[in-house]
């Protein structure tokens, strides 16, 4: 009697002793992978999602001078009345840009505009809604208090202060400090090389003609979407046919100018799946199997001088991996300091299918109830090839390793897809 052949576990199987946690596998990437060296000078403007390649330390103070935060009246705080009114003379003005060249002296006061140098003399900017002006004198309200409504030079940016560090990746509030700063140009890391594809006989292109057993290859365009987000350069090399030939080459020009190369399909058990003996053959495998759902099928390795993500052909599973493990990867690659993403514990409104064996990233929707308390409601239907769940979702629900299924009402821990940002 013949010993029948052994079955790898399945990717609908919920416990696989060779899958790794997703702690270990995210340990394995941030081990091995290392921040690429190349840098360049750009000007402050094409620095908008770069990544820092140096500090940058104020050469000025920000503001450069003492100032006025309100429009109003500068005036010596001496000259306040503790039960009562002053009356004040009115000495001049002092505008953004254009200051007041005398002296506040002892009951005077002088007529000011948000952003002027404060004027010699003077330490309490009075708003204009608390004064009334009687000819030359002007009255002030009171209870007012001694240095209100001032910016002090250098309270935002000192000079020789660190303001932004190496690593740190130039979003839109960094890029406005930089402006405020008068840099002109500033240093960051070279932009990360990225080659991707799909793999699969079935899949066709935006355009061509749907035949039978043929479907439009959707992870290229969530892919693209995805880098082209993060900055890097990007290079479709569109689909690859399922042989062992056409992959090798694929992998081989990839591996010629790129820094990291993404494919989608491919990785997961089947007769026309190639990917591993060809990695093999030019490389190396970390892992191949990870304990998630969805998106099971994640490899990651090394092929020549580029880090290789071997991502599942389901849709949903190409987005949960990206966000998950791809993207912060690319993240430090690029030499970008990478914290643990935003999570936090709300009310789910539905019951939760889980069984034990995996981490899973279900999608939902977060949003406040009658009473204004934040829960989360699934999308429904969680399989990976649903990809319209990922666009009616706006966060992930986390359902732990360990944890069998959730009942309505209980906590349960949300990662929302975007902050305020971005």
């Amino acid at each position: 009697m013949s010993t029948p052949p052994r079955q790898d576990p399945s990717c609908q199987d919920d416990n696989d002793p060779s899958s790794l946690r997703i702690e270990q596998a995210w340990a394995r990437i941030r081990t091995d992978i290392a921040p690429i060296k190349g840098t360049e000078r750009v000007a402050t403007r094409d620095a908008l999602s770069r990544i820092l390649a140096e500090d940058i330390h104020s050469r000025v103070n920000v503001p450069s001078t003492t100032n006025a935060a309100m429009d109003g009246y500068a005036i010596r705080g001496d000259d306040l009345q503790a039960d009562g009114s002053a009356r004040l003379e009115l000495l001049g003005k002092a505008l953004a840009g254009h200051p007041f060249s005398g002296q506040v002296t002892a009951g005077g006061c002088v007529r000011i505009t948000t952003g002027a140098s404060m004027p010699a003399g003077a330490d309490t900017v009075v708003m204009q809604e608390r004064a009334t002006v009687d000819g030359g004198t002007v009255i002030i309200d009171a209870g007012q208090e001694v240095g209100q409504n001032v910016r002090q030079a250098g309270e935002d940016l000192a000079q020789g202060q660190r303001v932004l560090a190496a690593g740190q990746r130039v979003d839109v509030p960094e890029l406005g400090i930089l402006g405020s700063m008068g840099l002109v140009e500033v240093s960051v890391r070279r932009r990360l090389r990225v080659a991707f594809f799909s793999t699969g006989d079935e899949l066709i292109g935006a355009g061509e003609p749907a035949g039978e057993g043929k479907i439009y290859d959707s992870n290229r365009y969530t892919l693209f979407a995805a880098l082209q987000a993060l900055g890097v350069e990007a290079t479709d090399m569109g689909v690859v046919e399922d042989s062992p030939e056409a992959l090798e080459q694929a992998f081989t020009e990839a591996a010629g100018f790129a820094d990291a190369i993404i494919t989608s399909g491919g990785v997961s058990v089947g007769e026309a799946d190639y990917i591993k003996q060809i990695l093999n053959k030019l490389g190396s495998v970390n892992f191949w199997k990870i304990a998630m759902r969805p998106g099971r099928p994640l490899a990651f390795g090394r092929l020549r001088d580029a880090w290789f993500f071997g991502l599942p052909g389901n849709p949903v599973s190409v987005v949960a991996t990206w966000y998950q493990f791809v993207q912060p990867a690319l993240r430090h690659l690029s030499g970008q300091d990478i914290t643990p993403p935003l999570r936090f514990r709300v009310r789910t409104a539905d019951r939760l299918r889980k069984r034990p064996g995996r981490t899973e990233f279900q999608r939902g929707i977060l949003r406040q109830d009658d009473s204004g308390e934040l829960v989360v409601h699934t999308t429904g239907s969680q399989g990976s090839g649903i990809l319209s769940s990922m666009s009616a979702a706006n966060c992930f629900i986390v359902v732990p390793h360990d944890s069998g299924p959730v009942a309505a009402g209980e906590y349960v821990e949300v990662q929302p897809f975007h902050g305020v940002m971005g």
